[in-house]
């Protein structure tokens, strides 16, 4: 496991940007308004230079409701595969390289699985792996909260750069807090830079074309980070392996916020206020909501980054992969005469002839 800081370094350059202001911004800046809004299924990373923060905040609705009823999840699991793939999208986006970002638990939990990967630049793929009747067990018993669901094991962050290129993995215990805590105590543990964030998932009933109501997945995250020039001001002393103040000591009990910036302190303040349904409500959007919070500080909002439902499985890949099986392993996938194999991500069905793979 390679513990290396890599989202800031991953900022990448846009080449739109945009600033928003309140009424008492400055003249001959864009207010909110008078630019083409990103919409769903777009990530649009923004900047408080005023407070050395920079972050990305997305909605997700028809990628994300794609990628939920081709599986036909129980509501349980696709909320809890939802807030995943807000996670990935948010920090997958950030890559600057030719690469994937996959995220995946491994757990003992009724949901004992959750795989989401990020394809550079915009390609999104999920699944999750439950146990029905277990599943089953937790809803009677109203155990059904993301961590009850998840239980105990561990968060795997993975970044893989191509066969050339070195791996790197973060790997978190899942100890029963939520998803959104757990991604923060591995930015705190791991990369070690000030790190906020918050996920939320909705199923919301819309109108159809028929006239009829239809449910529709929605989903919305933000993810913001303390990056002043000043490495000092960065590597905040609460964090571990930081510096304790005199005559402390790391079994002592002592209140950490006090010796954080106060520049970060408001930016965490600011997020701590949003509510679960800004996040995923359509109407607000996601540069109304960063309008919200930083109106008065002003705030940079760059081109957005479209995300899309795009699985990289091919026939020509899963034929490599039977190709480096064995005859008997070759001979036991064999069904009905034929081998026949179903991608977890799209649900995509091939069928493949046992003679293929028979020694030449």
């Amino acid at each position: 496991m390679h513990k290396k800081p890599f989202w800031p370094g991953a900022w990448k350059e846009q080449r739109r940007v945009v600033e928003i202001f309140g009424s008492g911004g400055e003249t001959g800046k864009t207010r909110l308004g008078d630019f083409h809004f990103a919409g769903d299924d777009a990530v649009v990373p923004f900047q408080v230079e005023t407070l050395d923060a920079r972050g990305r905040a997305v909605q997700l609705g028809s990628v994300l409701n794609t990628i939920l009823e081709r599986h036909d999840y129980p509501e349980e699991v696709a909320r809890l595969l939802a807030e995943a793939i807000v996670l990935t999208v948010l920090l997958g986006t950030s890559l600057k390289f030719e690469g994937k970002f996959i995220l995946q638990t491994q757990s003992d939990g009724p949901v004992d699985m959750l795989v989401v990967d990020f394809r550079t630049p915009k390609s999104v793929r999920a699944y999750a792996r439950y146990d029905e009747e277990r599943l089953a067990e937790a809803i009677d018993a109203d155990r059904i909260t993301p961590e009850e669901l998840l239980g105990r094991g561990t968060l795997a962050l993975t970044i893989d750069q191509g066969a050339y290129m070195q791996r790197y993995q973060g790997i978190v215990a899942l100890d029963g807090s939520s998803l959104e805590d757990i991604a923060r105590t591995y930015f705190r543990q791991s990369e070690q830079i000030p790190t906020d964030l918050r996920l939320a998932v909705a199923k919301l009933i819309e109108r159809g074309e028929n006239g009829k109501p239809v449910e529709q997945w929605r989903a919305g995250g933000l993810i913001v980070q303390f990056l002043p020039e000043s490495e000092a001001r960065m590597r905040q002393k609460d964090l571990p392996g930081g510096d304790m103040p005199d005559g402390e000591n790391e079994d002592d009990d002592f209140d950490e916020t006090q010796f954080e910036d106060d520049d970060w302190l408001e930016v965490k303040s600011l997020v701590g206020t949003i509510d679960s349904s800004e996040l995923t409500d359509p109407q607000v959007g996601t540069e109304r909501l960063l309008y919200r919070l930083f109106h008065e500080r002003g705030v940079r909002v760059f081109e957005s980054v479209p995300v899309i439902d795009d699985c990289s499985c091919s026939r020509e890949k899963i034929r490599g992969v039977l190709s480096g099986f064995s005859a008997e392993e070759i001979e036991d996938s064999i069904e009905d005469g034929k081998i026949s194999v179903t991608c977890e991500f799209c649900s995509k069905h091939y069928e493949f002839d046992p003679k293929e793979f028979e020694e030449e």
